[in-house]
């Protein structure tokens, strides 16, 4: 069990706090236990689903648009699994939003036991752990695939990042179709078995979620996000200082949202491998480039 001290309340169908958007679905439980907060009805809220073995172009991606989606008052609903999920709900985090977890656990316990330190910040943040099952119920494998029912239920729209051709989050996007709400899905590269299931939601005729603000759009919220940003992508923007540095801006230019290596990217610049490093050193400190998980850059 997690070792954060938060009560867990048990919220009947009945009760007037139980999550409306589930009273109007069947087999939704009748029953949620329920740590921290319940999502804000009155507010949007996306699901942000996919693989648990992302990629670097997963996580990236999964991070912008969740940030941007919290930054603009949307709720980040996800599952608190490995990979996509986690990475949705760290994003929300990041942008100072409200993000759920839906487990396939009791709510007391935190499964993976590597994401204690997520399931504390989801709380701390104001957000919420949900579950149907019972406190101290360990997760066990057909639990994760019925959770997605709620994950789907409680959204307004559910993105998929990253799938595998036979995938639990292409479950969620099932549960999603037949609860009448809208699929978007992050295009991904041909023959990439990570992507193969979010290029098939997309050829049935799902959205192409390549930008955050798409779904703002769908949501009624891109025209005060568009003011609200204005000033923000302004100081985005690689700062004069550093464009007027010839390597730097040379550098920052061959980069993209594709994971990249220092030996790749002196090769595509033409510069020393010092030189680039170098580059990318000023560049990760100014917060215009991560680095990744297995050592490759990425521009923010």
């Amino acid at each position: 069990m997690c070792t954060v001290i938060w009560p867990t309340r048990s919220i009947r169908k009945t009760d007037p706090a139980f999550p409306p958007h589930l009273k109007l679905y069947d087999r939704m439980p009748d029953r949620l236990y329920v740590r921290g907060n319940l999502p804000d009805p009155e507010k949007k809220s996306v699901a942000i689903v996919g693989a648990r073995s992302c990629s670097a172009y997963g996580k990236a991606e999964a991070v912008r648009f969740a940030e941007t989606l919290a930054e603009a008052g949307v709720q980040i609903i996800s599952g608190m699994a490995l990979g996509v999920d986690s990475w949705a709900h760290i994003g929300a985090i990041q942008a100072k939003g409200r993000t759920f977890a839906v487990l396939g656990s009791g709510a007391d316990v935190c499964y993976p036991v590597s994401h204690e330190e997520l399931y504390r910040q989801i709380l701390q943040c104001g957000g919420g752990i949900l579950s149907e099952y019972e406190p101290g119920t360990p997760a066990r494998p057909h639990h994760f695939p019925i959770r997605n029912r709620i994950i789907s239920a409680l959204s307004d729209i559910v993105l998929v990042v990253e799938a595998r051709r036979k995938s639990g989050s292409l479950i969620t996007a099932s549960y999603a179709l037949e609860q009448g709400k809208s699929i978007y899905a992050v295009p991904g590269r041909n023959h990439d078995p990570l992507s193969e299931g979010c290029n098939r939601l997309i050829a049935d005729g799902a959205g192409v979620a390549w930008e955050p603000e798409l779904l703002l759009e769908e949501l009624g919220l891109a025209a005060d996000w568009k003011k609200k940003t204005e000033k923000k992508d302004r100081k985005r923007k690689l700062s004069a200082e550093l464009r007027s540095r010839e390597d730097i801006r040379t550098v920052y230019e061959a980069l993209t949202r594709d994971e990249k290596t220092l030996a790749l990217l002196a090769e595509e610049t033409q510069l020393s491998v010092s030189a680039v490093s170098r580059a990318l050193v000023r560049l990760c400190l100014e917060g215009y480039v991560n680095q990744s998980a297995g050592r490759g850059y990425i521009r923010v």
